[in-house]
């Protein structure tokens, strides 16, 4: 028999120069059973029906003419008219039978399944028929320029012939769904060309376990280096479909791949559902219902670390398989389960992912809100970066589509594929349910709309017809706001950029935002503060944890215990929040440096913490009181302190990410600083051991004079223009009565700075700055390198001009003194 007229193979003896006959799906998943099974993936073994089946099925039962007669000239924006066409064509199908030759191949090869199966002892009743999934592939499905994925359907738990072929007839007629009609349409397919293959697989008993999505590119920033892996307990259809908040993981590839366990960041989802089979003996193959999570597996998650790494890695082979045969790089779309049996994980499918990896970067676009004072009604997971007003309207099934007008913003439960012709007028999207790999987040990001979902009670707060602005530029939490408030969109370029001597690096602060950040071209981060993780993040003072006998006030007691729950040990929740806050940064940026600086609260800043009333002091002027250096070896915060460096620890040994080089802030004298040290080397941070750096803080007089001395026990100054402007000219910043008087461009600071940079540079020490000046003053920029320094770091949104204009000044300087080119 020619291979053009095989009704069905396996699924291993398929790869992907086999779509056009067995699909997108089928050939994907036959592509991994044959290669990448070796490095350790396991993917469910099967069959597959052909191309050639389903064309043998139309035939047989004289089914083209009717579908031509259905589907030809069918505007499928007009509802009712899609609805009838699509409803008259899976009638027909559903009751067409299955020729003979083709319904005795499937059964062969399933009586063959349930052989291979009852031999490795994986049957659910010994010797029995084989419980399969059976899923339907389209034969253009999962091509990067059109993915069908979501089109068709899936029966899960079949068992039995009878069963099995019913549910092969139904997939057949699922080619023929409305929302499948609407995208073939979309996207210039000819209905009658377009063939079904089905996939009969060994079923997964996730039922009794766990499973999800997880995509080999951050879905959100498109940032490449990282996996998002999201799981719920049971069945996988209520992540996809977004019917939970599930469990989130994003795992950084390069050092993971180096054998690390780089976890950057972990978020305990609610899944407040679990998907079961309502009939687990077997027949339909649609017996599912939900079934409430006990509080008890709702507060743990669904995977083990362990297990979140190896599917990470998986991912990792999978997208650098996927890459070598397309010749691209190719970031995945991967659905997986854990059986529940044995306990093993397993990848269902896996196909390119056709949105963010696409995008273009030639601009940076942002969204800023304008100062308002509006209210926030309700908050989710933020999806994307933008802003969008409008009215809400507030629907519980597609079927309203008649009342949701273009430009409108869609408030609803949740969303599956029968929603697409709304949110396709849609200019947003809030959901109650879902996490950031549900339908709507992926629809929303590949129409780019503003989308927050998860927010639990969205329909209930939000008033249909209110006017909302939906907001996701403040970071990975999204708002919705009542009312239509201001905002503006900035784009800035970022094509080829000229190359500095001066290297130009970053301050970064909101670890949420420096996957975004880190596609603007910088050689680094110059200041990644700790304040803005302990503050929005953590909120709770870190003697609160190690001694909460000492918190009275009964609020605090109560918030903080609700913020550790889950942790044996208090502190441990401390370190675990700011070491996935530290290597976040430092993922988004490496192999560049990352200098971030130890914790510089103030004890004003330090008592407004959950707790923290009980362990500051009251002080006339904290700004230069006790604060930095002299916490750090003090009894009162010393223990506190090596919180800070146990998570720096973790950041580096752990995960593999060795270009975090830690900064210590006011410092004031080097006898200070070698007290430092020595607590850093108690808690294993021992500097020159494993090429560990530790940077100085210069901005203070002391920070200056003494440089020399400095250098000998640290190996490199950062500039902080705004301490070494008020202590130079012995003034308050944040006194108004002085305000006018603060300039760090007087010749005073400058003399300062100027000082600092050559006997930086006398020692061979490296020096930038950090301070606000250079991001305001092109004229203080222009010093700043005219004097040598080696680096400015500056705000996110002068990087570009700053080294557009830096790049001009070095080659004026150049041509000015041909000597400085060395």
């Amino acid at each position: 028999m020619r291979d053009s007229d095989r009704l069905v193979v396996p699924l291993a003896r398929v790869g992907l120069d086999a779509i056009a006959e067995v699909g997108g799906k089928n050939a994907s998943l036959g592509e991994m059973i044959q290669r990448l099974e070796p490095a350790g993936v396991r993917v469910p073994g099967g069959f597959a029906t052909t191309a050639a089946a389903y064309r043998l099925f139309i035939a047989a039962n004289g089914l083209r003419p009717v579908l031509a007669e259905l589907l030809d000239g069918l505007d499928a924006d007009d509802l009712a008219a899609l609805q009838a066409a699509g409803q008259g064509a899976r009638e027909r199908l559903g009751r067409a039978e299955l020729p003979p030759p083709l319904a005795q191949a499937i059964l062969a090869a399933y009586r063959e399944l349930s052989d291979e199966l009852a031999s490795g002892g994986e049957l659910a009743s010994s010797g029995g028929p084989a419980v399969v999934a059976v899923r339907s592939s389209a034969t253009a499905e999962d091509l990067p320029e059109a993915s069908f994925a979501g089109q068709q359907e899936t029966f899960l738990h079949v068992e039995g012939e009878a069963a099995l072929l019913e549910a092969c007839r139904r997939c057949y007629a699922s080619l023929f769904t409305d929302r499948a009609i609407v995208y073939r349409q979309q996207h210039g397919f000819d209905h009658l060309e377009v063939a079904l293959s089905i996939g009969v697989q060994r079923m997964v008993r996730s039922d009794l376990a766990s499973s999800g999505v997880m995509f080999s590119i951050d879905t959100e920033t498109g940032f490449r280096d990282a996996v998002l892996l999201t799981a719920a307990w049971g069945l996988g259809e209520n992540v996809v479909q977004g019917a939970v908040n599930p469990d989130e993981w994003l795992i950084f590839k390069p050092t993971l791949e180096q054998g690390f366990a780089p976890i950057l960041s972990r978020r305990l989802g609610s899944k407040a559902l679990r998907m079961v089979y309502a009939d687990p003996t077997g027949g339909d193959g649609r017996a599912v219902r939900n079934e409430a999570v006990s509080p008890e597996d709702s507060r743990r998650f669904a995977l083990s670390d362990a297990e979140a790494l190896t599917l990470a890695r998986w991912a990792c082979v999978i997208e650098r398989h996927y890459g070598e045969r397309r010749g691209v790089p190719t970031p995945m779309d991967i659905e997986w389960a854990k059986d529940g049996l044995s306990g093993e994980l397993f990848i269902l499918q896996a196909r390119p992912e056709t949105v963010e990896s696409r995008r273009g970067g030639a601009v940076l676009r942002s969204w800023h809100l304008e100062p308002h004072t509006a209210e926030a009604i309700t908050s989710g997971r933020a999806i994307g970066a933008s802003v969008s007003s409008g009215r809400a309207r507030v629907i519980s099934d597609p079927g309203e589509i008649a009342r949701f007008m273009d430009g409108d913003l869609l408030v609803t439960r949740r969303t599956d594929p029968d929603w697409e012709p709304i949110l396709r007028k849609a200019s947003g999207v809030v959901t109650d349910q879902g996490g950031r790999t549900c339908h709507a987040a992926i629809i929303a990001r590949e129409m780019g709309l503003t989308a927050i979902v998860g927010t639990g009670d969205g329909t209930e707060r939000i008033a249909d017809g209110d006017s909302i602005t939906l907001s996701c530029c403040e970071g990975d939490v999204g708002h919705v706001y009542r009312g239509a408030v201001p905002f503006r969109v900035e784009e800035q370029a970022i094509g080829d950029l000229p190359a500095t001597r001066t290297r130009i690096l970053m301050n970064v602060g909101n670890p949420e935002e420096a996957f975004h950040l880190a596609s603007i071209p910088c050689d680094g981060v110059g200041l990644a503060r700790l304040e803005f993780i302990i503050a929005n993040h953590i909120r709770v003072h870190p003697m609160a944890l190690l001694e909460p006998e000492r918190v009275t006030a009964a609020a605090d007691r109560a918030a903080i215990a609700e913020l550790v729950a889950g942790y044996d040990v208090p502190a441990d929740y401390y370190v675990d929040l700011l070491s996935q806050g530290m290597a976040r940064i430092a993922a988004a940026f490496h192999p560049r440096p990352v200098i971030l600086r130890f914790s510089d609260f103030k004890s004003n800043e330090y008592a407004r913490l959950l707790g923290g009333a009980a362990f500051e002091p009251a002080e006339e002027n904290p700004m230069i009181g006790w604060r930095g250096a002299s916490r750090y070896y003090a009894p009162a915060f010393r223990a506190a302190f090596a919180l800070e460096c146990q998570a720096l620890r973790r950041v580096r040994e752990s995960m593999g990410l060795a270009n975090v080089i830690p900064m210590v802030p006011f410092c004031r004298t080097p006898e200070e600083g070698d007290r430092v040290l020595e607590v850093m080397a108690g808690e294993g941070l021992v500097r020159g051991r494993d090429g560990l750096e530790v940077y100085v803080m210069c901005e203070l007089p002391s920070n200056v004079i003494g440089a020399e001395a400095f250098a000998e026990r640290f190996d490199g100054f950062s500039i902080g223009s705004n301490d070494l402007t008020q202590l130079t000219l012995g003034l308050d910043r944040d006194s108004v009565l002085v305000a006018d008087l603060f300039d760090e461009r007087h010749a005073t600071v400058k003399d300062m700075i100027r000082l600092a940079i050559r006997t930086a540079r006398r020692c061979g020490r490296k020096i930038g700055i950090c301070g606000q000046a250079p991001s305001d003053y092109p004229d203080f920029a222009r010093f700043l390198v005219e004097e040598g320094i080696d680096s400015i770091s500056l705000n996110p949104d002068a990087v570009v001009p700053t080294r557009i204009a830096i790049a001009a000044m070095e080659a004026e300087l150049d041509a000015a003194s041909p000597a400085q080119r060395d």
